[in-house]
């Protein structure tokens, strides 16, 4: 009897898992951005496998700055933030000093526990984005409606805090994409923005030292460069500061993903 029991639950079970496989299967392969690590300051190719994110407005580096010894060398900060630990407002209080700005992708939580963080984003002239509402794996949403959904309530609890709207960037939760959610997101009127450079530092227990930190970043420095940190890291917020200003000394200047992606809307 347990033995029909155990089979009867595994029967339905595979029932209904088959109509999500199929249509995660129907959408292509599921697969987490990555990039290649620069070497020599040259620009990492995109991975092969993930190529059709450039074909529905997905960017991830600026390829018309690619070389060193160009004279517009460019870097591109995005932060991802869902939460405040004391080192977003630090980060902040950064990019206010050197005038440098930024663009943060962010969750409902922060508006919701955070407001005056998130007004403070927008009122010293950083872009705030689409991090989604609330970090969830989107390639397991199996309709374009639930994808909509997701992120028209990350839009609309940014509007009613701000008035104003939410940047039109839209960032996966851990870099989760297949080419049917950059679809999705493309006729949600985003352009998807995903990095060429990120490390290790959003687990606040395991921070690297900040000498190890600045020496990870600048050693994969790159023009054109798209770089994903968390600010709620001791370690960014610790070496923040003595980055920009060294590319700034290397002749580095700091765009905007409006810049990137040629213009919002």
């Amino acid at each position: 009897m347990q033995e029909n029991c155990i089979k009867r639950i595994l029967c339905t079970a595979a029932m209904l898992l088959a109509p999500l496989l199929a249509v995660r299967a129907a959408a292509g392969e599921v697969t987490g951005w990555y990039f290649h690590h620069s070497k020599n300051g040259e620009q990492p190719p995109v991975p092969p496998e993930l190529a059709y994110v450039e074909k529905y407005d997905g960017y991830w580096i600026d390829h018309a700055r690619n070389t060193m010894d160009a004279q517009d060398k460019v870097l591109y900060l995005t932060f991802d933030a869902g939460y405040e630990n004391g080192n977003v407002a630090k980060i902040l209080d950064i990019l206010k000093e050197e005038e440098v700005p930024g663009a943060f992708f962010i969750l409902e939580g922060l508006v919701k526990q955070e407001p005056e963080l998130v007004m403070r984003m927008a009122s010293e002239g950083h872009l705030v984005c689409n991090h989604t509402a609330s970090h969830r794996d989107m390639t397991m949403v199996v309709s374009e409606e639930a994808f909509r959904e997701e992120l028209n309530r990350m839009e609309t609890v940014y509007t009613e805090l701000t008035g104003g709207k939410l940047a039109p960037y839209y960032r996966p939760p851990e870099g989760k994409v297949n080419e049917q959610n950059m679809k999705w997101a493309q006729s949600c009127g985003y352009k998807t923005v995903f990095w060429s450079f990120a490390y290790a530092d959003w687990d606040n227990g395991r921070q690297m030292s900040p000498e190890e930190a600045k020496k990870r970043i600048l050693g994969e420095t790159h023009n054109g460069e798209v770089l994903l940190l968390h600010p709620t890291s001791a370690a960014n917020a610790a070496v923040l500061q003595d980055l920009i200003r060294t590319w700034k000394e290397m002749g580095f200047r700091f765009g905007t993903l409006d810049e990137l992606t040629g213009g919002a809307g």
